[in-house]
């Protein structure tokens, strides 16, 4: 805010000296034409010091001179006199003496054309139209400052807000002009992460429930797994009444194993928790969306990336869950790649529309394509990569969430993701 501050001072000053500069420029001028006769008078008194008669001066050079009336200093003719000194006021004129070796030979009256030229109206434009200038800009900056900067400044703040917590008020948008887009996301996005802190402090309230009951049973079956282990470490129990006994434990095992199953299915539905808005988009909108982040990290990767061309068809589905699973291959593509090329193909089959991302690189094994798309499961080549081996099972679940669904194909030189969508 003081740098636009500074700018305005800087247009009042700038204004300042423009007016000042104009200002003078036309006060030269002025000067200059109101003594432009002046100039010529001079010049052909100049001529007249060694002509002995005023018909050898050519009026066509001089600009301002219109006639030259000679009066001989010897003539007393009142008529003539008259005619000579009395003008009028429609020529404007000038009388000089004219001296010819030291002695008068008589008057010469220069009649002049005056310079209509107003330079009063020019500098009261100029200096108007500067003013407006500044006028404008000095509105365009309070403008700028009053819809622009102020909201934003008070918009700064916000994100950082939201993200502790800390706004509660409803986001209003119908007041800004030009945050409207902005300010309707930010609403957005405010909803969301109140919905998200709310569905995780019930997921933590409810895992800590479920710790506790599943702690008070799991000590019950462990404590007579103990017992039992005791009891045949110790050879207390007769050779049936081991038999009995290890089978008690097998028993316990499996109660203990159910409840470990329990935990993980609880786990795996907290990932499911993902709510997908199914409706229809076209092809060209979700490329247009992922694409452009992806294609520059291919050239500063100097990767090639070719694509195929495509008909920008009317998909089932939710835009944004559909970009997440494209951004997923894609990053995978990267992030698992050796870095030489990136194929994206379009196919239909089956009233269906295929995007195949494919990218040159190793392939996993055979015993592995069938568990890349469990959950926390990570193939050989993602050793050394961060990772939770959560992204291709989401990816699936949310496919088959959009009546579509996803598939892998293992290929010589690389691998190959395909989402598919319905018409």
């Amino acid at each position: 805010m003081k740098r636009f501050k500074f700018i305005i001072g800087f247009t009042i000053v700038l204004y300042a000296v423009l007016a000042t500069a104009v200002y003078l420029f036309v006060q030269g001028i002025r000067e200059q034409r109101s003594n432009a006769h002046h100039t010529d008078i001079n010049r052909i008194m100049g001529q007249l010091i060694e002509s002995k008669s005023v018909e050898d001066v050519n009026l066509q050079e001089y600009e301002t001179i219109k006639q030259i009336t000679f009066l001989e200093a010897e003539d007393r003719d009142p008529a003539r006199l008259r005619s000579f000194y009395q003008e009028g006021n429609q020529n404007s004129y000038v009388i000089q003496p004219w001296y010819q070796d030291h002695q008068l030979r008589g008057y010469l009256k220069f009649i002049y054309r005056p310079q209509h030229f107003s330079l009063t109206n020019f500098l009261i434009l100029s200096e108007g139209l500067l003013a407006l200038i500044e006028g404008l800009v000095l509105l365009l900056l309070w403008y700028l400052k009053k819809h622009i900067l102020t909201p934003f400044q008070q918009l700064s703040d916000l994100p950082q807000q939201m993200v502790h917590g800390h706004y509660k008020g409803e986001i209003k948008t119908e007041k800004s002009r030009y945050f409207r887009q902005y300010l309707w996301g930010m609403g957005q996005l405010k909803d969301e992460l109140e919905v998200s802190r709310k569905r995780q402090y019930e997921l933590m309230k409810e895992k800590k429930q479920m710790l506790l009951s599943l702690s008070h049973d799991i000590k019950t079956p462990l404590n007579l797994i103990k017992l039992y282990s005791k009891g045949v470490e110790e050879a207390v129990f007769d050779e049936a009444a081991s038999r009995k006994a290890m089978v008690q434990i097998n028993t316990k095992c499996n109660e203990i194993e159910r409840y470990v199953d329990a935990i993980m299915q609880s786990s795996r539905e907290d990932i499911l928790d993902i709510a997908v808005d199914n409706s229809e988009f076209y092809l060209k909108e979700l490329l247009e969306n992922t694409l452009s982040v992806y294609l520059d990290q291919c050239q500063k990767r100097n990767l090639t990336w070719i694509m195929d061309p495509y008909q920008n068809c009317l998909l089932k589905g939710d835009l944004h869950r559909a970009q997440e699973v494209l951004e997923n291959l894609l990053e995978n593509a990267l992030k698992y790649g050796d870095g030489r090329q990136i194929h994206m193909s379009f196919r239909e089959e089956d009233y269906c529309q295929l995007i195949c991302v494919f990218n040159t690189g190793a392939v996993v094994e055979d015993q592995e394509l069938n568990h890349l798309f469990d959950s926390f499961y990570r193939g050989a080549n993602a050793q050394g990569k961060a990772g939770s081996g959560l992204g291709l099972y989401i990816c699936r679940q949310l496919m088959r969430k959009m009546d579509g669904d996803i598939f892998l194909e293992k290929r010589l030189d690389g691998m190959a993701f395909t989402m598919v969508f319905r018409f």
